[in-house]
């Protein structure tokens, strides 16, 4: 059996809800792969539940497979064998049957809404006239997002009110996705994370006892492994119209990160692409990144669009460009351009993750409000951390080469530093630098002269 990695936050959100002895509706949701239905069934490991997977089947076969699970429970052979002929039967039954505390698990719920558009005001009715006066714990699951956010968490959704709480299961951080790799080293788990990103299901795919090079070639360069068409497959599974989705996050993976590059790369329409690129951020697979010192972001001007998910740029950089010479065995394009370029794709997942790390030694700086990083024409800085109330502001650079950080480096962060205009003119300023390598005998000695905060990998040294 599969190990159940982490989610011990989301497991103790569920127990406490499971600990309230009144009814409970909890809308589960989270993008395709991200382990939602793993945390279900370990939620549900030694308690009195039902589990039922929703199918993108007509309406009366989901019913007649949710009759045979629910009659396999109660033990009623009549409804095992015959299922249910409509929603208000399912809920009557419960009502009738249900006298002991118990889970009801109903997974990718938005297949029921592809037959029925009024499956939230079904379920909205059932809840209020049947189940909530019962002793069950109600979860409703979904991959949609979009579609499990309109219709049970909207204002105007049908189920609102109605739930008892809600989780929003997300991609797994560096952190996280170390633990499916325990005996590694943080130098491969930083390439595992560059090939899979956070993704629970593509995590198990990569082999732990082979290298970073031999999971790529075994589990992403042929055609019929799962991962080798698994972006087109999510878009064409979430979108109606996945060819414009598709160009979109082409150009943005091919650096077209501003509005306009994106519009003259893909050709769409300026007034529809803004739909597509709202879209595309709430399936978390894109995100609009803003100079994190920026008083109002919603109107900043300086946004760039990047891809959220890490896999999703390795199957860009290194799958889609040469899926012909794929399709026929030839994976020689593909290493040498891993060769040529893959460090660098760890460097900027480096450079991402730092603020992860950043953020797990905030006790040692000022409390953060945000985090991230900072940019203006050509000038750019990897790592800044900030608190308004305070007036405390942090800068940082992170550097993934085989080179020792020296004091160049540290010299050209205070000269950007003084550029950001940001703060009260007594703001306190910190500094730290993060690095691969470690650093020259002339940085660790400026660093305990300056008060620097250094970095080696994911650790704080002590100067």
């Amino acid at each position: 059996m599969d190990k159940f990695i982490n989610r011990k936050r989301e497991l103790k959100s569920l127990q406490g809800f499971w600990k309230n002895q009144n009814s409970q509706l909890v809308v589960i949701y989270g993008k395709r792969r991200v382990g939602k239905t793993e945390l279900i069934k370990k939620f549900i490991e030694g308690k009195p539940a039902i589990y039922f997977l929703s199918d993108n089947l007509p309406e009366s076969m989901n019913l007649k497979f949710l009759g045979r699970v629910v009659g396999e429970f109660f033990e009623d052979n009549f409804l095992a064998e015959n299922g249910f002929k409509d929603w208000y039967q399912f809920f009557q039954y419960l009502k009738d049957n249900v006298k002991k505390r118990m889970v009801l698990a109903i997974d990718e719920f938005p297949y029921l809404a592809h037959t029925n558009k009024a499956i939230s005001s079904v379920f909205q009715k059932g809840w209020d006239e049947y189940l909530s006066d019962l002793p069950i714990f109600l979860i409703l699951c979904g991959s949609s997002i979009s579609m499990m956010e309109s219709e049970t968490l909207a204002y105007k959704a049908p189920l609102y009110g109605r739930r008892t709480g809600q989780l929003l299961i997300k991609p797994f951080s560096f952190s996280g996705a170390s633990q499916f790799f325990p005996a590694k080293s943080m130098e491969d788990c930083l390439r595992f994370y560059t090939i899979a990103g956070g993704m629970p299901a593509y995590l198990k795919q990569l082999n732990t006892h082979l290298s970073p090079r031999k999971n790529i070639v075994n589990e992403m360069l042929s055609p019929d492994k799962f991962l080798y068409n698994e972006v087109e497959f999510i878009l064409k599974e979430e979108l109606r119209e996945p060819r414009n989705y598709f160009s979109i996050l082409k150009a943005i993976a091919f650096s077209r990160n501003k509005f306009g590059e994106i519009v003259n790369e893909t050709g769409i329409e300026k007034s529809s692409l803004h739909k597509y690129l709202f879209t595309l951020e709430n399936l978390q697979l894109i995100e609009k990144e803003i100079p994190v010192t920026e008083k109002n972001p919603i109107r900043s001007r300086k946004g760039r669009y990047r891809l959220q998910d890490r896999f999703v740029k390795f199957w860009f950089s290194y799958v889609f460009p040469f899926k012909s010479e794929l399709e026929l065995g030839n994976t020689a394009p593909v290493l040498k351009k891993l060769k040529e370029s893959f460090n660098i794709l760890v460097a900027q997942t480096y450079e991402k993750v730092t603020q992860e790390i950043l953020r797990a030694h905030g006790n040692e700086f000022f409390p953060f409000m945000r985090v991230g990083r900072w940019w203006d024409k050509n000038e750019e800085i990897d790592l800044v951390a900030l608190n308004d109330e305070t007036n405390e502001i942090l800068f940082g650079e992170a550097k993934w080469s085989n080179k020792k950080v020296g004091t160049n480096i540290y010299r050209d962060l205070r000269r950007k530093a003084s550029l950001v205009d940001w703060g009260e003119p007594d703001r306190k300023e910190y500094f730290c630098l993060v690095s691969r390598s470690g650093f020259t005998e002339e940085m660790k000695k400026v660093a305990k002269e300056e008060r620097v905060f250094l970095f080696e990998k994911d650790k704080l040294k002590k100067c």
